[in-house]
């Protein structure tokens, strides 16, 4: 088949699906996408993202391609038709035509994700499932210099989980660890090149119980300076977590 490369920046509320990396019972963002090719091709077409998010977890700029049979078909075409026939949970924001040298995932120089605090006795309708409810006042000084020890290159394996298979590299760099804090929300944004399996929600888990004087700095510093993967952690929950774009 002759076939033009399609890249795709995709968002979705992640609430109802189990992650996007295809699966048995189909109902992930990837397979998801790929059904609604196969009712606009005829066929089910290959979609490659540029990493898996978890059950749960949201994404504002996902990145994927998809080689497309070779038609006059402009990319806002196909956004449209793809718009046309996926769950209104899933949009394509950008649908336009790459080089075939282009990979979403292995073309891909960094990533951005954002964790998103609500800190209130009582959190909003409109934020349920997409933010993770601490109703515990959380110091929020003592957060921002926790935020700081993450910074640069370490050893994460403290903070990281297992997908399986061989034992990876856990040294990884964070270029930035932004702190925000606007009435009731917080947010930590993170820019990487890339980021170990959990790693963020790990992350943010460690920094809410350090807030709530459950875990101290010099605790966290240790655990970067002597890091094991049998450590007690706590992994903040999935839909406090957003993909927010990928760095080409």
């Amino acid at each position: 088949m002759i076939s033009r490369r399609l890249k795709l920046i995709v968002s979705y509320d992640g609430g109802a699906f189990a992650g996007w990396q295809s699966q048995r019972n189909g109902n992930t963002i990837q397979d998801r996408i790929e059904e609604a090719f196969k009712k606009l091709c005829g066929s089910r077409l290959a979609v490659i993202g540029a990493g898996r998010t978890d059950a749960g977890v949201h994404a504002l700029g996902q990145c994927a391609h998809v080689d497309v049979p070779k038609k006059n078909f402009p990319g806002s075409r196909w956004l449209r038709a793809l718009n046309g026939v996926l769950p209104p949970t899933i949009r394509i924001l950008r649908a336009q035509f790459v080089s075939s040298s282009f990979h979403a995932r292995f073309s891909a120089v960094g990533k951005v994700y954002r964790y998103r605090i609500v800190n209130s006795a009582i959190v909003s309708p409109f934020e349920r499932g997409r933010a993770w409810h601490v109703p515990t006042t959380l110091d929020r000084g003592l957060l921002e210099q926790a935020a700081q020890l993450f910074h640069g290159e370490h050893d994460f394996a403290s903070f990281a989980a297992r997908r399986g298979g061989q034992p990876e590299c856990t040294t990884r760099t964070i270029d930035n660890l932004r702190f925000v804090s606007r009435g009731d929300v917080i947010e930590l944004e993170f820019a990487a090149s890339g980021f170990l399996y959990k790693m963020v929600r790990l992350i943010s888990g460690t920094l809410v119980r350090c807030a709530l004087g459950k875990e101290t700095l010099d605790s966290i510093r240790s655990r970067l300076q002597y890091p094991t993967r049998n450590s007690s952690r706590f992994v903040a929950p999935a839909e406090g977590l957003y993909l927010v774009r990928v760095k080409y």
